[in-house]
């Protein structure tokens, strides 16, 4: 299949979910440090989960760099618990907080004014923050454009024949981002709009069809292996 068709079929999913669903306001946070808190918790658990958590930090005050980066492991272990997994979250972030600390000075302007590319590879090297959540912190905390692969984009779009179910996630994000606009609100927009599809229509076992606004939107074959 041809860029220009896959570009086509990519284009067609995003118009009918837009027209479907309209604007996700997506990542739910108030601050780009939030954001990227977020993109940490919500690993391996639902977004309900995350928002307790996230109400115990606001509700500290801890929602600043310095702040967490100087609050007691402990402390913080026991403000995130209802995120699950709450004591490995904590490694996590502690990593990621160190790292904003040691070579931004806990300034965020200064990260996200460092080379996408470069910041992304930065991020990569951090103890527990993988491609999506890296990502996910790029685009979302940043308005960097980088598309964010999930466990949605791979299940609704192997089912849609645009991808094969074992495609690895860098083969994902460059179907998207090599036909694609180059653009982090459009990518924004996009995501967020397959997660809504995936929660609401697209599930593991089951699927809900009935009612998808993809359920008539077939390719024919794949087009990443």
């Amino acid at each position: 299949m041809s860029n220009k068709v896959i570009g086509k079929q990519l284009k067609a999913i995003y118009r009918t979910l837009y027209r479907a669903y309209g604007p996700q306001h997506w990542w739910p946070g108030d601050t780009p440090f939030e954001v990227m808190v977020g993109a940490v918790l919500t690993q391996n658990t639902a977004w309900a989960n995350v928002e307790k958590a996230m109400a115990n930090l606001k509700r500290e005050r801890l929602l600043t760099p310095s702040r967490m980066f100087n609050l007691d492991p402990e402390k913080l272990a026991s403000l995130i618990r209802p995120c699950g997994y709450f004591n490995i979250k904590t490694k996590r972030l502690r990593h990621l907080l160190s790292f904003i600390h040691t070579r931004y000075s806990d300034s965020l302007t200064r990260m996200f004014s460092t080379d996408p590319e470069l910041l992304r590879q930065q991020l990569l090297e951090v103890n527990g923050i993988g491609p999506e959540t890296s990502d996910a912190i790029l685009l979302y905390a940043g308005e960097k454009p980088f598309f964010v692969v999930d466990t949605y984009t791979r299940r609704i779009f192997s089912r849609k024949g645009l991808i094969a179910g074992n495609a690895d996630y860098h083969a994902l994000q460059v179907l998207f981002m090599d036909n694609l606009p180059m653009d982090a609100r459009f990518y924004n927009e996009y995501h967020a709009l397959i997660v809504r599809v995936g929660k609401d229509h697209c599930k593991k076992t089951r699927p809900l069809c009935s009612g998808c606004p993809l359920r008539c939107e077939r390719v024919p074959v794949s087009a990443v292996h």
